[in-house]
């Protein structure tokens, strides 16, 4: 009797790529493949990948080169590039590492098994990567294997075609999934145990495109909302430019949908943000987040920002520490900017030096630091409903206390609807369940407390 294969799947980039990765280890275990949890045990190694920045790729190249001496010392062993990598580079992959046995793009993860069957078969290389717009991998739901979080995907795909990003080229234009077969999917993990879910899309707030029954985000959430069993719904990621009234309104009157928005801003500068081709100007998006916080106050906002991008002069840089400074983010995220082969933006002049990249990291960075402890320092004194996620064995020192050589340690860690991340002491047996938490103390990135219940 042939020994039974283990699967080993390393993931790199976004949640995106995350389910992906979760959905391909159920599709495998269910064709007959066992889960290595260590690479070490894996007689399959598949890395998921991520080309929205050069580091992304670089980093799974050494991983794969790491493997050529094993490769050598077991001729059997399989390995794969899976995703936006795999889909961008193709064969380039194989020419680069010869040891690699599969590159499989991110329209054909759906066929992995037989995939995965054809490579114990042959000792050629494959090549899976395929234009086809439509995919979906199914979900294997039972009580073991779905935890109390999940991500659910309802749309693939992105039409922005923003002048710096390869997600288009690389994951295919939009498209979304039927409202009933989401519903279906989050009632069967709910009913298994899962408490919250994030919605997850490359452009999640267009969802409903290519559809025909009138079906939009706001819709979905509405639907998904009567899910009984259900606790939490989240969405990521959203774009400025589709952003609805009915959606924040929906938010709003949906006490499951947590008070919090990713929108990426990118730039504080018009200039900028037209070459960005992002369609929406900085009064767009201030105005936009005024209105998100008078229909729901307290609303949390987190935002994207990329730094020296071509053209980028001291003045457009002036103008993102402005809107840094006029709508004081909840968290942000700090690029530099860097090409992508095959974007428009590749195709303009790389005119900002190094240094002016990282100096302008940092200054952003600093100050995103700063108005988070200002505003987490706000805090200190409300109650909050915190769904426990896991153990916590971290000691932090809270730079808001009195005594600052004093430090707290919580043994769990959650979050809260605004996306706080909050450390607190508590029973064994609450992962998984809501608890109330009374903050005393906070930090840029945390807050702490004690549980009230």
């Amino acid at each position: 009797m042939q020994k039974q294969k283990n699967v080993f799947i390393q993931t790199f980039g976004c949640q995106m790529n995350k389910l992906d990765s979760e959905l391909s280890l159920g599709l495998v275990r269910e064709t007959g493949y066992g889960i290595a949890t260590e690479i070490g045990d894996a007689d399959i190694i598949l890395y998921n990948t991520c080309s929205v920045r050069a580091h992304a790729e670089e980093k799974v190249y050494s991983h794969i080169g790491a493997l050529k001496a094993r490769k050598l010392r077991e001729p059997g062993l399989i390995i794969g590039v899976l995703g936006c990598m795999a889909q961008k580079d193709g064969k380039q992959v194989f020419k680069r590492s010869p040891h690699v046995n599969l590159v499989i793009g991110t329209r054909m993860l759906h066929k992995l098994p037989d995939i995965l069957r054809s490579a114990e078969e042959c000792e050629e290389h494959i090549l899976a990567v395929d234009k086809d717009q439509f995919f979906s991998i199914p979900r294997f739901v039972n009580g073991h294997d779905n935890g109390f979080q999940n991500y659910v995907s309802i749309m693939r795909g992105c039409d922005n075609y923003c002048t710096y990003c390869i997600v288009p080229y690389v994951r295919g234009s939009e498209v979304s999934r039927k409202i009933d077969d989401i519903y279906s999917e989050v009632y069967q993990l709910a009913d298994h145990g899962c408490r919250e879910v994030t919605l997850l899309g490359q452009n999640v707030n267009s969802y409903g495109k290519g559809l025909d029954d009138g079906s939009n985000l706001a819709r979905l959430l509405q639907k998904i909302g009567k899910i009984d069993k259900l606790e939490r719904i989240r969405f990521v990621t959203s774009h400025p430019k589709d952003v609805t009234k009915e959606l924040l309104e929906e938010m709003k009157n949906n006490p499951k949908i947590c008070r919090y928005l990713h929108l990426p801003a990118q730039s504080g500068s018009d200039k900028i943000l037209q070459k960005m081709n992002r369609k929406y100007t900085s009064k767009h998006y201030k105005d936009l987040v005024a209105n998100a916080r008078k229909i729901m106050p307290g609303i949390s906002i987190s935002s994207d920002f990329i730094v020296g991008f071509p053209g980028e002069n001291d003045a457009d840089f002036n103008e993102t520490v402005e809107l840094l400074n006029d709508v004081r983010f909840f968290n942000c995220f700090v690029f530099k900017y860097s090409p992508r082969k095959g974007t428009v933006a590749s195709r303009l002049k790389d005119d900002i030096e190094e240094k002016i990249k990282k100096d302008r990291n940092q200054i952003l960075l600093n100050l995103q630091k700063k108005i988070s402890l200002e505003e987490n320092t706000k805090l200190i004194g409300s109650n909050f409903d915190v769904l426990v996620e896991r153990l916590n064995t971290k000691t932090f020192a809270p730079k808001s206390t009195d005594k600052p050589e004093e430090s707290f340690q919580g043994n769990f860690m959650g979050r809260t609807k605004y996306n706080h991340i909050v450390i607190f002491s508590g029973e064994d047996s609450i992962i998984g369940k809501t608890v109330s938490v009374k903050i005393d103390n906070a930090t840029e990135f945390t807050l702490y407390g004690k549980q009230l219940n």
